[in-house]
């Protein structure tokens, strides 16, 4: 078998077979298939596309090209959830510990933010000694004693998806949907999940950009989820103005606090119990999405969710009493308003204006290796649909360095769209793929 002869079939608009499939990320992943060869292959991937069988067999091969976890330890139908990223979306920092509470086991692996797209793993660093590094064991241990541990991917987990994602972000072809929805699925099978929800992002702050675009992606992962036996919905929801009123990481914490207390944004609330009850469907503890929100409402409402993240902060090595008493969690030396110059309603929020200001801010990274300050960021008091008048506060900005504040607010110019009528209703789900 020659990688060229894969390359032209691919090019030719052939269908790849299983074999063919598995000898490339094989080869790719011990270094005997070169990277500008995997590169004309992935571009014959962006415009050929792949049947949903190969789809699925690359992203079991994917996965299976490093560490697999196993978690038949842990009792009961394991259940990830994964978001495709966008500003101010701390939905995991509710559903995970909301979830956990009422009786599904969460044993989830999450990443570092990149770009404007916040991490789980760096918001949950807002906690004082948080460890995001766990052995396996430790790891496992924890979800058996208190249902649930968030902690960072394994170095092993799917090392050819690194390759070629890495490979992908420098040959043009990061938008191929085949690729980006192996490179996903590749990840939530390699750690263990039983079912898996998707958050699907889709608007001016996402990767995916119009419903279309995201609708595609989430038909491919579903099809893969079907094809290698993992039950898996996809929720397609609004990321054309930030999700909550808080972008930045111990910021986006404590409003997560206040929304497992039950107190959160409308919409931040809204997304978390229709991820969360779906979540409970697919671990078989309730029939139905109308019983499962009805469940997580009244934990919420009992203040067993904000015990069960302050359960996993302590195990984890973090502080609990900043779950209790969230003003402990970092907080920015700098307060500046950014006020209303017109009276009007609020017709939009560039999410994706809002996202590379934080980036600038401090709150985001342009690299892996880049460092982020947890303390700064944006609190919105006004969102999309909201009455104004010239002089009201429409965000505050958390700063720590007056230059970072002036260049965040150039970034800022114009992402709020104040029109003289209100804008008309946008959904902020938009659609349940199963």
């Amino acid at each position: 078998m020659r990688m060229v002869d894969i390359i032209a079939k691919k090019r030719d608009g052939g269908e790849l077979t299983t074999e063919e499939i598995q000898f490339l990320i094989k080869g790719y992943t011990e270094g005997s298939i070169p990277d500008y060869q995997m590169s004309a292959w992935a571009m014959a991937v962006y415009f050929r596309g792949m049947t949903p069988r190969e789809t699925g067999d690359l992203t079991l091969a994917m996965a299976g090209s490093g560490e697999q976890l196993d978690l038949s330890s842990l009792s009961g139908i394991k259940v990830d959830k994964h978001s495709t990223g966008g500003v101010g979306d701390k939905t995991t920092l509710v559903v995970a510990p909301l979830v956990a509470a009422a009786g599904i086991p969460v044993a989830k692996m999450s990443g570092r933010g990149l770009g404007y797209s916040g991490g789980t793993i760096d918001k949950l660093e807002s906690f004082a000694g948080f460890a995001v590094e766990r052995t396996r064991e430790q790891f496992l241990q924890q979800v058996r004693d208190i249902g649930v541990s968030v902690i960072g991917q394994s170095g092993n987990l799917t090392p050819a998806d690194k390759k070629l994602y890495a490979l992908r972000d420098v040959t043009a072809t990061v938008e191929a949907v085949p690729l980006i929805a192996s490179s996903i699925m590749s990840k939530k099978i390699a750690a263990g999940a039983d079912a898996i929800l998707l958050d699907v992002k889709v608007g001016k702050g996402a990767f995916m950009k119009n419903l279309e675009e995201a609708e595609t992606l989430a038909r491919a992962m579903v099809e893969i989820g079907s094809q290698v036996g993992r039950k898996t919905v996809a929720v397609i929801s609004d990321m054309n103005q930030p999700l909550g009123f808080a972008v930045g990481n111990a910021l986006e914490v404590k409003e997560a606090i206040e929304t497992l207390a039950g107190r959160g944004p409308r919409d931040l609330t809204e997304l978390a119990l229709a991820i969360g009850s779906r979540m409970l469907v697919l671990g078989g503890l309730v029939a139905g999405e109308q019983e499962g929100r009805a469940k997580l409402e009244e934990i919420m409402a009992s203040g067993a969710a904000v015990e069960k993240l302050a359960q996993m902060v302590e195990a984890q090595g973090g502080d609990k009493r900043e779950v209790y008493e969230p003003e402990r969690l970092p907080q920015a030396a700098i307060r500046h308003e950014v006020i209303a110059q017109t009276d009007g309603f609020v017709a939009g929020i560039d999410a994706e204006a809002v996202g590379h200001a934080s980036v600038v801010l401090g709150a985001g990274r342009l690299t892996k290796e880049m460092g982020i300050d947890l303390a700064v960021g944006f609190v919105l008091h006004k969102k999309r649909g909201d009455a104004v008048r010239a002089g009201d506060v429409l965000m505050t900005i958390h700063a720590n360095k007056e230059e970072l504040l002036r260049s965040a607010l150039q970034e800022l110019e114009g992402a709020f769209d104040i029109a003289a009528n209100p804008p008309a209703e946008q959904p902020l789900i938009y659609k349940i793929m199963e």
